[in-house]
């Protein structure tokens, strides 16, 4: 067995068994509080150029299933994209004998295949309980042979932040992509990572999909004759995507009915002038409840994201807050005060996690046909 090493920006150095692929990465050292959907995770562009920890001390257990299972749509069930997009995976306990009838592979075998290192055996919750005193951190996850100790401490003050690269520029698709079901309505993704989740979502509920890369300039966007518009998830700082903010500032002047998710609802902020910043360790994970201010009812909600909104500069603009975190009081959710514009922190889509918040998409699509029949 390999050895394994993680370091952070603090001087916190973890020695472990070493998994996965044999690599030295760095990234952005973040946590999720899931118990499963490890493959949904790993596969969650909003997670690229992180290094992901996973605070629940068993995983693998059901393996991995095949591409091949998928919805009605042709669309992969257990999977957010088409790739693991994590830079690094940090776990107590990797199973290698995994059970379960769809399993086509162990994690392990997968994290190798896609190049992943992964380092095993650590006290993953005293780690956590770190990262929650000190902060997100930048660290170095190194898989290898033999570990040189002095190499590593010295590198440690020249890891690169990804979240000062424009994260989402890497991720976006390059070409539109077309979902075409021959439907009435036509709802343009503007893609900044999108989970498949989403697209599963919006087609259930029978409209067409054009998919645009997420520096889409409006003109390109209204010549598709959307009837609604979607902003994904991403990764990253929200800020560094300066066209989508523009394009989307533009669409705001239409009627249209437009949907953010995730990164979405930071860029839907940004475009109408409120700001964002980043949290302390973020949010990820499957367990977070959300209360909706309008009904006081509370949503136990899937989340992955290191950046908000600032309510308090929402107050010059035309959106209210709409949800808040229970936890923290963030805010989780805005809505337009006059037009059917609205976006969330958390993931209706689940994918992992709870679908409780699945009505959202029922209520953007409400909108989309109700502009239609205007």
């Amino acid at each position: 067995m390999a050895k394994a090493i993680l370091a952070l920006e603090d001087g916190t150095i973890l020695m472990g068994n070493g998994l996965g692929y044999p690599l030295e990465v760095s990234g952005e050292v973040v946590f999720s509080t899931g118990m499963t959907g490890y493959t949904e995770s790993l596969t969650d562009p909003s997670y690229f150029g992180q290094i992901l920890i996973q605070t629940y001390p068993l995983i693998g257990n059901y393996g991995v299933p095949p591409y091949s299972i998928t919805d009605e749509f042709g669309i992969p069930l257990h999977f957010e994209s088409n790739r693991i997009r994590v830079k690094g995976y940090v776990v107590y306990s990797l199973a290698q004998n995994p059970s379960h009838w769809a399993c086509k592979k162990a994690l392990n075998e997968w994290l190798y295949e896609q190049r992943i290192p992964v380092i095993e055996g650590i006290d993953t919750r005293d780690l956590t309980k770190k990262i929650r005193v000190k902060g997100t951190m930048l660290g170095i996850l190194k898989v290898a042979e033999e570990i040189d100790l002095q190499e590593i401490r010295a590198k440690l003050g020249d890891i690169e932040d990804p979240n000062k690269r424009d994260l989402v520029r890497e991720v976006t698709i390059k070409e539109p992509i077309e979902y075409d079901f021959e439907r009435t309505q036509r709802i343009v993704l503007m893609d900044c990572g999108t989970k498949f989740g989403i697209l599963r979502n919006l087609l259930k509920r029978d409209v067409d999909i054009i998919r645009v890369p997420y520096d889409h300039s409006v003109e390109e966007i209204l010549d598709l004759r959307p009837t609604g518009i979607v902003i994904s998830n991403g990764p990253g700082d929200p800020q560094k995507c300066e066209k989508t903010i523009q394009t989307v500032k533009e669409l705001l002047e239409t009627d249209l009915p437009i949907m953010g998710v995730c990164l979405g609802i930071q860029i839907l902020a940004l475009a109408s002038g409120a700001n964002t910043y980043k949290m302390k360790f973020g949010h990820r994970g499957q367990n977070h409840p959300c209360m909706d201010l309008s009904t006081n009812r509370c949503y136990i909600t899937s989340q992955n994201h290191g950046y908000a909104i600032d309510a308090e500069s929402l107050k010059r603009t035309e959106f209210d807050v709409w949800f808040k975190n229970v936890n923290d009081k963030t805010a989780e959710g805005i809505r337009h005060r006059k037009k059917p514009i609205f976006g969330t922190q958390f993931h209706p889509e689940a994918s992992p996690g709870p679908y409780e918040t699945g009505f959202l998409f029922d209520y953007f699509i409400k909108e989309v046909r109700k502009l239609a029949k205007a």
